[in-house]
């Protein structure tokens, strides 16, 4: 192959590909429809209140009713002494959107039954909200029950909230801090970028061959350069078209939020207290309250930080890329071939299926190695070259040995070097051939032929 020759064809690819209409447009739009509906998203919560909910309460038991405070989204009216039918067959004329009958207390099991009635369903926040307060009602009388005094207190007193904090020992004897969800978290979004990126890029190298393929364009360029250097400079050249349009995309995407956060004040929402904004959800305090602790809870942020800071991110970033190539080069030109071998995408179904299984196969190990990074499965999804890009870097913040990573990426380029010339070789053949529809059984025949 003539190296001067592929970066002719990569650099036609790529000038092709980013000066047509639709890659600008796409570039454009993608960026002010996802920043749009990010400053959506966030105008409403600044600005949008549910509608303020009116629950009449009939409490028989007599301990329910006082633990029915109204919040921003939640009125209640007492009308335990009206007649219950009554109320539920006037709502609406009586100015109520529900209403909570609240059965007598059954003393035996220290309990009551509760039903809400409305004209139409509820939220789950609001049924959560009193469902939440009668169970806090019923609590705290089966405390004052047993007539002891401090009960209450000393309940929250012993209740347990120890936080398992996990350390590493390296081979100096060094303890370094190691938070399993930070690395689980870590495992799961590399596993599914490098899983969205592979196969993305990988199906727009089969549409631009098969683009090229039905316009008889084709036919043009193979009598100017081997069929070899043609697919290799696609495939090279599609893959900087997709990385250009991806980096503009997050460029373009994060100036526009930044610029439509200053005109429409969005900077505040940011800055606002936890506690508010979540209020403003009509959530329950003692919901509240816990969530807040969680939001300001130092030492666990200083776990996250501290864990996030032990990662080796110098090797996991040069083996995410090290991965995303050759994952990308062993599917790009498989998927090159099945495009070669078919004149519409209608057509690629029954071929691209022995492809999209591994992918997805790849994508549910990838899943499941964040849970058990060392299980046989995990172990044998990162060897084998057609799940490895992706099991494997999903594996690697709770490290792995070396010479498993070494293992992998022979094979992952042992394999690509072989399904590379497999798939040059019908190329060849499937880019040149019309009017016929492909079987899996041509391109085994296309295959063999010298």
């Amino acid at each position: 192959m003539n190296l001067r020759t592929i970066g002719i064809v990569i650099s036609r690819e790529y000038l092709n590909k980013v000066k047509k209409k639709s890659f600008i447009w796409t570039t454009l739009l993608v960026p002010i429809l996802v920043a749009g509906l990010t400053i959506g998203v966030m105008v409403a919560l600044m600005n949008t209140k549910e509608k303020t909910k009116t629950i009449a309460v009939a409490d028989a038991s007599g301990i329910v009713l006082p633990y029915m405070e109204d919040t921003e989204t939640i009125h209640y009216v007492d009308v335990s002494g009206m007649p219950l039918d009554s109320v539920k067959a006037n709502l609406g004329a009586l100015g109520y959107d529900g209403v909570l009958s609240v059965g007598a207390l059954n003393t035996e099991e220290k309990t009551v039954a509760a039903d809400l009635y409305s004209s139409k369903p509820f939220g789950m926040e609001l049924t959560d909200n009193i469902n939440s307060r009668i169970n806090r009602a019923v609590e705290d009388y089966r405390i004052a029950s047993y007539n002891i005094e401090g009960l209450e207190q000393i309940l929250k007193d012993v209740k347990a909230n120890v936080h398992l904090h996990s350390y590493t020992l390296g081979e100096d004897g060094e303890e370094k801090i190691s938070e399993a969800g930070v690395y689980s978290i870590v495992s799961m979004v590399l596993g599914i970028f490098l899983f969205i990126f592979v196969t993305l890029f990988g199906s727009m190298v089969m549409s631009s061959v098969i683009e090229e393929k039905s316009s008889r364009v084709v036919e043009v360029l193979v009598s100017s350069v081997k069929s070899t250097e043609l697919m290799f400079g696609k495939i090279i050249g599609v893959a900087l078209v997709a990385l250009t349009q991806f980096l503009l995309w997050i460029v373009l995407s994060l100036t526009i939020i930044s610029i439509g956060s200053a005109v429409f004040g969005l900077d505040k929402l940011a800055g606002s207290n936890p506690t508010e904004l979540v209020g403003t959800m009509g959530v329950d305090a003692g919901q509240m309250e816990e969530m807040t602790a969680q939001l300001t809870d130092e030492s666990e942020l200083g776990t996250v930080v501290g864990t996030l800071r032990n990662l080796p991110v110098g090797q996991i970033i040069g083996l995410f890329f090290v991965y995303f190539i050759f994952g990308y080069l062993l599917y790009a030109s498989l998927f090159a071939a099945i495009g070669s071998a078919v004149e519409n995408e209608g057509d690629t179904q029954q071929l691209q299926l022995p492809l999209t299984i591994p992918l997805m196969l790849a994508y549910m190990i990838a899943l499941y190695a964040f849970r058990a990074p060392d299980s046989s499965i995990a172990f044998w999804g990162s060897i084998i070259p057609f799940t490895s890009p992706i099991v494997m870097i999903s594996r690697l913040p709770f490290g792995v040995p070396g010479w498993e990573i070494a293992l992998s990426i022979g094979l992952l380029v042992a394999t690509f070097v072989l399904c590379a010339w497999a798939s040059a070789k019908i190329y060849r053949v499937g880019i040149l051939m019309f009017g016929k529809k492909s079987t899996w059984k041509d391109l085994w025949k296309w295959l063999k032929q010298k």
